[in-house]
């Protein structure tokens, strides 16, 4: 029993020594002579230590020595919708991580760029393949991808080599590799984790924006706490709020002087009292659109509304519903709205939503600031020239009936 305990205990010490020997090695490597692959070196002299040493670490155990035949699978047809649904989520859970994975290859070489489209195609038609053979669906891992680059990887051959290299594995040492203690592949994917990390990056991504730190702080937690696919979810749905948040705040909603032209001080009065023109700069969507345009609807003081849509970046279907219930709003109140220099890729989802039904009249939409305003400036004098008519009756049917 004795004997026993010293081996389990011997055991116990050699598999934490030796993954950081390996991992220190891997690291010391890469900074004496880049592209020399320490790691594969340092795998099989921990694994030939292992084995003459009889140090009882765990192993990857056994690897079978050939390939399944081909056979097609028998595919369930009466359960095929639950299958789909979850076939969808698998396919999607597997373009994320190796969409994210090539994405980190990227970050780690200089001046390369993945191509998505056909980092997908590929790993489709992998996926599709390789149930023939008995496989199941795989995606790209961040923790192999980078083990590729930090070996020297420079091109797609790197994969071909990768495939023939397990192929070989799998044929003529299948004995072999399943000696390779887990101790040192540890030791590798804990090199590959310091390699892949800065602190210098860190350090800026977390003095960038009180955004981008609280993106990179609950990642990180969710990645330890959850899995690394989860994280990303998490991440982006955080990062998004973010993007919203600083975009909400970008919408500019402001009155702009209108082009008085030489005019009377009476009727400059009459224009600043009975006309305002308004600005609305960046997007409008369902994230900005609430606050400024329950500010429009309060405007009823003024007789027409000059909304000028030039420097709207962009709208979706919540901004627009917003825009045509806030139109219709001052419409039933007595103002009239004009709209002007809308961008004609605005044109259709505002259509669409009901904005220009709100407006008094489908001309009351203008290609430009100028024609807006000179149609409010006629809209204006008309109603003055009612109320005067109004105003001179009045007297006459009062003398009438005294």
């Amino acid at each position: 029993m004795g004997r026993n305990h010293g081996l389990a205990q011997r055991s116990g010490m050699a598999g934490p020594v030796m993954t950081l020997a390996v991992a220190a090695g891997i690291v010391v490597a890469a900074r004496v002579r880049s592209g020399f692959p320490a790691a594969l070196v340092l795998v099989a002299i921990a694994t030939v230590i292992n084995m003459l040493a009889g140090s009882g670490l765990k192993t990857i155990g056994y690897i079978p020595s050939t390939l399944p035949a081909p056979r097609w699978p028998q595919i369930p047809w009466e359960h095929l919708d639950s299958l789909l649904l979850a076939a969808v989520a698998v396919a999607a859970l597997g373009a994320l991580e190796s969409l994210l994975s090539a994405t980190v290859a990227d970050a780690m070489t200089v001046g390369d760029r993945h191509d998505p489209d056909r980092e997908l195609f590929g790993q489709g038609i992998a996926n599709v393949v390789a149930p023939l053979f008995g496989g199941i669906p795989a995606t790209a891992a961040i923790a192999r991808t980078a083990v590729n680059v930090r070996a020297g990887a420079g091109t797609r051959l790197a994969a071909v080599f990768h495939s023939l290299l397990l192929l070989v594995a799998v044929l003529a040492a299948a004995r072999w590799v399943g000696e390779i203690p887990l101790a040192a592949l540890a030791g590798v994917l804990i090199a590959t984790a310091i390699q892949m990390i800065h602190p210098r990056n860190i350090s800026s991504v977390m003095r960038a924006t009180k955004g981008d730190g609280a993106t990179l702080l609950i990642t990180a937690v969710a990645t330890v706490v959850f899995d690394l696919v989860v994280a990303v979810l998490i991440g982006l749905v955080v990062a998004g709020f973010f993007a919203l948040r600083d975009a909400a705040r970008t919408v500019v909603f402001e009155a702009t002087p209108l082009s008085k032209g030489d005019h009377s001080d009476e009727e400059r009065e009459l224009l600043d009292e009975h006309i305002a023109a308004f600005r609305l700069e960046g997007p409008l969507f369902f994230g900005a659109a609430h606050d400024f345009l329950l500010e429009l609807a309060e405007v009823s003081w003024v007789k027409v509304v000059v909304l000028r849509m030039r420097y709207v970046t962009t709208i979706d279907a919540t901004g627009a519903q917003m825009l045509a219930d806030t139109i219709g709003r001052l419409e039933r109140g007595g103002t009239r709205v004009l709209l002007s220099a809308t961008k004609p890729e605005h044109v259709p989802v505002l259509r669409e939503l009901g904005v220009f039904d709100q407006l008094a009249h489908e001309n009351h939409a203008f290609d430009n600031t100028l024609d807006a305003i000179a149609h409010a400036r006629m809209h204006v004098a008309r109603i003055q020239h009612e109320e005067s008519e109004g105003a001179l009756e009045t007297p006459r049917n009062d003398q009438h009936d005294e």
